[in-house]
């Protein structure tokens, strides 16, 4: 079996609820990533980029994006982001409540690397996260950081 490289996330999500169950599924896989939240996209802009409080920021390897979001939405963040020379290679993950086809299409038209729709289910979300981090840990070849 291959060793497990631990990678840095970055959550962008604003309900609680949602952090507190990402949280769990990572210490239910036992997933040994390193895991940073954000509540808005401005604070996601922030840490991506290191300003104020985020200069010390690791640089994430994955992000965990929300569409939802207050002050800069999921779409701006991730328009942003594959805008910004620096920001473009780092693999984004848009995990949403949305179902919306349009959110899906605007999404990879963005060049979102996957939209996965959030199963309220607890037990599926915990597998849904699984399955993401097994995929960007054990899978694909992520850039240097």
């Amino acid at each position: 079996m291959t060793e497990r490289k631990e990678i840095d996330v970055l959550l962008v999500e604003d309900d609680p609820g949602d952090v507190l169950m990402t949280r769990e599924a990572f210490e239910e896989n036992k997933v040994a990533n390193r895991l940073a939240v954000v509540s808005d996209g401005e604070s996601a802009m922030a840490y991506l980029r290191k300003e104020g409080p985020y200069a010390d920021a690791p640089t994430p390897d994955l992000v965990l994006l929300d569409l939802n979001l207050p002050r800069m939405d999921g779409r701006e963040v991730l328009a942003a982001m594959k805008g910004d020379d620096a920001l473009r290679s780092i693999p984004v993950v848009v995990l949403t409540t949305s179902e919306a086809e349009e959110d899906v299409l605007r999404s990879y038209a963005l060049h979102a690397n996957a939209y996965v729709t959030k199963p309220v289910d607890f037990e599926r979300f915990i597998d849904v996260v699984r399955q993401i981090d097994d995929f960007f840990v054990q899978v694909v070849r992520l850039p240097a950081r």
